[in-house]
């Protein structure tokens, strides 16, 4: 399959929320291949999917990453299922395990047994949003009787994966694996891994996408939208391990110490995310396209920074569908 580009729904923490709408209208009037639409701090995911999609345009849609811990596979099936049926829209589903944070902290609940808890929860999604009767029981998960009354919306499952354990999971569960705020580099190695894990399996190799945050000629203001809504993820596991990787391990040591969220927000270079995004002019956004396109990414799904000088990313998204657009038509 050719490579493809996505957008995924921004929620910058010193944004208005609400522009995630004007967002979603500009991916579908560009013709972006899909809309993202996660879920962490805002939105409700099925219900913002439901909104955008009583919108113009026909742009399928991919809900979550999900956090297992928080959303029940038949939950995550029953959402899917209704923005569907509400929608008319093709609608995908990823899942995760999430953040210690946003698990234990925001939504009393336990990470139990991180990796064995992904692959159970794709194990029953599959069969749910194919709409058959699961009986299933797990070290970790369960369920019995449940098949969806609604039609079954077929979705393709995402893995959000980072660690070895995550990825070998995705590799033998998901039909597509997404990584998120990591350098091309981290890119490669993520694919050889999913590949070697496939291969082992006898199975095909699942998808690879990459969420990557991006503006063009970003302006002071954007690039401290980013650093901002990059301090939450610095002391997750998984992340801070990435980070560290890319040569930032003093940030996320500050971020693991307790500091408060204004001193680490100080500490964050510049630089950190132009390392895991594509951040200039039109030449250097096309280069860094294809530096993780060569990196073995099938998919970059477009985090827009947004600002008042570039209300919901336009001019960066349409910069980054014209350059894939001239550089990929042998592919249409």
């Amino acid at each position: 399959m050719a490579p493809t580009l996505s957008v995924s729904l921004p929620y910058w923490q010193d944004q208005d929320p609400m522009q995630a709408l004007e967002v979603a209208d500009a991916a579908a009037k560009l013709g972006y291949h899909q809309l993202w639409v996660g879920e962490m701090a805002t939105f409700d995911a099925f219900a913002l999917a439901s909104a955008v999609g009583s919108r113009p345009g026909g742009i399928p849609l991919c809900l979550g990453p999900f956090a297992v811990d928080v959303r029940s596979p038949a939950t995550i099936a029953i959402g899917a299922a209704s923005v569907a049926a509400l929608t008319g829209r093709s609608v995908d589903v990823a899942i995760g395990t999430s953040s210690t944070v946003l698990v234990e902290q925001w939504h009393g609940r336990q990470r139990r047994s991180p990796a064995k808890h992904l692959e159970e929860s794709a194990q029953i999604l599959r069969g749910l949003l194919a709409g058959e009767k699961v009986d299933f029981t797990g070290r970790v998960e369960s369920t019995r009787g449940y098949r969806l009354r609604l039609p079954a919306p077929r979705s393709g499952l995402t893995i959000a994966a980072f660690g070895a354990r995550a990825l070998a999971c995705a590799a033998l569960a998901a039909d597509r694996v997404v990584l998120n705020l990591v350098t091309p580099a981290q890119v490669r190695r993520c694919v050889e891994t999913v590949r070697a894990e496939a291969d082992r399996a006898d199975r095909p190799m699942p998808r690879v996408a990459v969420w990557v945050t991006a503006a063009l000629d970003p302006a002071p203001e954007m690039t401290a939208t980013v650093r901002r809504g990059i301090v939450g993820y610095l002391a997750a596991p998984g992340y801070r391990e990435m980070f560290a990787e890319a040569g930032f391990g003093a940030i996320t040591e500050l971020a693991r110490s307790g500091a408060h969220p204004r001193e680490i927000l100080a500490a964050v270079p510049d630089e950190l995310p132009y390392a895991v995004g594509m951040f200039g002019d039109r030449a250097t956004l096309a280069a860094r396209l294809g530096e993780y396109r060569a990196a073995g990414a099938d998919e970059v799904v477009v985090v827009p920074a947004t600002s008042a000088a570039d209300p919901a990313g336009l001019a960066t998204l349409e910069t980054v569908i014209r350059i894939h657009d001239d550089g990929d038509r042998r592919y249409r």
